[in-house]
C-alpha cells in the first residue's frame, strides 16, 4: 500500500525517472558481482580441468604400475617354474650320480673281496706247497 501511494503522489515522470535510476544503480552495483561470479566461474573450470588432467595421469600411472606388477609376477612366475625345473633337473642327476657311486663302490667292494680271497688262496697255496714239501723231503730222507 505503500508503494500505490507514492505512486500516487509522484508524478509519472519523476516515478520512471527515479526507477530508471533503480535499474541503472542496480545494474551499476551489480557488474562488479557478475565479473567476480564469472572470474569465480573461470577459475573452477580451470580447476576442474586441471584436476581432470590429473585424474587422468593418476589412472593412467596406476594402469601403468598395475600393468607392470602383472609382468613382474609374470616374469616371478616364469622363474620359479625355471626354478623348479632346475631343481626337478638337479635331483635326477644326484639320484643318478648316487646310484653310479653306488655302482662303483659295489664292484671296488667286490674287487676287494676278490683280491681278499685271490690272498687267502694264494695263501693257502703257498702252505699246502710247504707240506708238499715238507712231505716229499721226509720221503725222499726215509
Amino acid at each position: 500500500m505503500a508503494e500505490q501511494d507514492i505512486s500516487s503522489t509522484l508524478p509519472e515522470s519523476l516515478a520512471q525517472a527515479l526507477a530508471e535510476w533503480a535499474g541503472g544503480l542496480a545494474k551499476s552495483a551489480a557488474a562488479p558481482l557478475r565479473e567476480q561470479l564469472a572470474v569465480a566461474t573461470a577459475e573452477r573450470e580451470a580447476t576442474i580441468e586441471r584436476l581432470t588432467i590429473e585424474l587422468r595421469n593418476a589412472r593412467d600411472i596406476a594402469s601403468n604400475a598395475l600393468v607392470g606388477k602383472a609382468k613382474d609376477q609374470l616374469a616371478i612366475e616364469g622363474k620359479d617354474r625355471q626354478l623348479a625345473d632346475l631343481r626337478r633337473q638337479l635331483e635326477q642327476q644326484v639320484a643318478a650320480s648316487a646310484a653310479q657311486s653306488d655302482a662303483c663302490l659295489a664292484a671296488e667292494m667286490e674287487l676287494v673281496g676278490a683280491t681278499t680271497a685271490r690272498d687267502n688262496l694264494a695263501a693257502e697255496l703257498a702252505e699246502v706247497r710247504a707240506q708238499l714239501d715238507a712231505f716229499r723231503a721226509g720221503r725222499v730222507a726215509a
